[in-house]
């Protein structure tokens, strides 16, 4: 019987659950249009020229719209780093839209689990990659599901449950994009976790001389991450005495949560995006492109913003800042965050992000101290080494191979020798 895996530690992403080479593309393909069709969404297709193949990257991260935001930057390393590959992203039909704005990867294969788990199978034109990559989870599943699609090579952190898999070593309080470069970075490939920029949609963004909205966002997958209803209302009227337009979104079933934060604020139904099923992400992203400041909690939409540039009051709590926050030399992100004494803010060590009611250390955040940050002037992008030590803001993330095949593909770069492995490890392990 395998070994079981070791417990997972408490906080968002630190214990998912968890599956043919062709000649180099040449230097100049023909265009071709996007298309969805049974192989996949092509969302790139200049890489993709016309009678051509490709070696493929198999790329698994079917969750949610934060998660591929914060994967951004070890996408844009095995761009980079395999110029010359197919990069195809697993990962959820409705992000395609945020998938183009990336600008890194040449097919989305729709593909999601039930409630953030691991899907149960893959699409057959997955199989048979060159190399796999598993941005997922920590295993074993999605390692399986992976394995499955018959790589030539498979890259992912090391399992007990999968001995075969020689990976780095998991590292429970670990800031997301410094993780997936780490796990990068130990086969081989150069990758940056401040290189998560993506461009602005081609959207209607405000009407020029005039300022844009500030969006308010209370939703969250699960109330323990949900500012109350009655503090975005207050912020809400406060901004609009300060005579900035609101406009306050909606998630899938979310709509009943934005609209009572609209009535109690006494805002017009226009101030509303979003109806049962939330704002289409396309729309979404040109709203934020476009707004003054957004005001949301730990939730995908702060990660859209840190991505677009937009300046973004992030409300923290049960998770640190320190595991999902933005960088911390970009002063146009706030990140507010009270662990108190029940929590070590130098430890990062989360609450519950699951829990029925709103976690302690985000109810300490104050109406002021949001209000304080929205109508502040913009900030310039501060010195990474000297990071906001206001009280209440948080300094957050700062920047400091699953090898089935003993031969990788052409072009892949070898995975290190195991005594070499085990010490890159442990330098870059030591984060939060």
């Amino acid at each position: 019987m395998s070994p079981a895996p070791p417990p997972a530690a408490p906080g968002r992403g630190d214990g998912r659950p968890e599956g043919p080479p062709a000649p180099t593309a040449p230097s100049s393909p023909a265009p071709t249009a996007p298309s969805s069709t049974p192989h996949g969404i092509g969302v790139a297709p200049r890489r993709r020229p016309l009678g051509e193949s490709r070696p493929a990257v198999l790329v698994l991260r079917a969750l949610g719209l934060g998660d591929l935001l914060t994967a951004v930057p070890a996408l844009r390393a095995l761009r980079r780093g395999l110029p010359d590959f197919e990069i195809v992203l697993a990962a959820p039909r409705e992000l395609a839209p945020v998938v183009r704005l990336v600008d890194c990867v040449d097919r989305l294969l729709p593909v999601a689990g039930r409630e953030r788990e691991v899907p149960p199978a893959l699409p057959r034109a997955a199989a048979r990659p060159a190399l796999a990559v598993n941005l997922h989870g920590r295993g074993p599943a999605s390692h399986r599901l992976l394995a499955r699609s018959a790589p030539g090579t498979l890259w992912a952190f090391h399992h007990p449950s999968v001995p075969e898999v020689p990976g780095p070593a998991w590292v429970p309080y670990e800031h997301e994009r410094l993780r997936w470069c780490r796990l990068l970075r130990w086969y081989g490939l150069a990758a940056d976790p401040e290189d998560l920029r993506i461009a602005p949609p081609d959207a209607p963004g405000p009407v020029e001389g005039h300022a844009g909205p500030v969006v308010l966002h209370p939703g969250a997958r699960a109330p323990a991450r949900r500012w109350p209803v009655e503090r975005f209302a207050a912020v809400a009227r406060e901004v609009r005495r300060a005579g900035r337009p609101v406009v306050v979104t909606a998630g899938p079933g979310e709509a009943p949560l934005a609209r009572a934060v609209a009535e109690r604020a006494g805002l017009a139904p226009s101030a509303l995006a979003g109806g049962p099923q939330g704002l289409p992400v396309d729309e979404l992203c040109g709203l934020v492109a476009g707004a003054h400041c957004v005001v949301v909690g730990d939730t995908g939409l702060a990660h859209l913003a840190t991505a677009l540039g937009t300046r973004s009051v992030v409300l923290y709590g049960p998770v640190s800042p320190a595991l999902w926050g933005p960088p911390a030399a970009d002063g146009r992100h706030t990140a507010l965050w009270h662990p108190g004494p029940d929590g070590d803010p130098e430890s990062g060590q989360p609450g519950d992000p699951h829990a029925d009611h709103p976690d302690a250390r985000l109810l300490r955040i104050t109406v002021d101290e949001v209000l304080a940050e929205v109508l502040a002037e913009p900030t310039a992008p501060r010195a990474a080494a000297e990071p906001s030590l206001v009280p209440g803001r948080s300094p957050v993330c700062t920047s400091p191979g699953l090898g089935t095949s003993p031969t990788p593909a052409p072009g892949l770069p070898p995975a290190p020798p195991p005594s070499e492995a085990a010490a890159a490890d442990r330098h870059e392990g030591a984060g939060p």
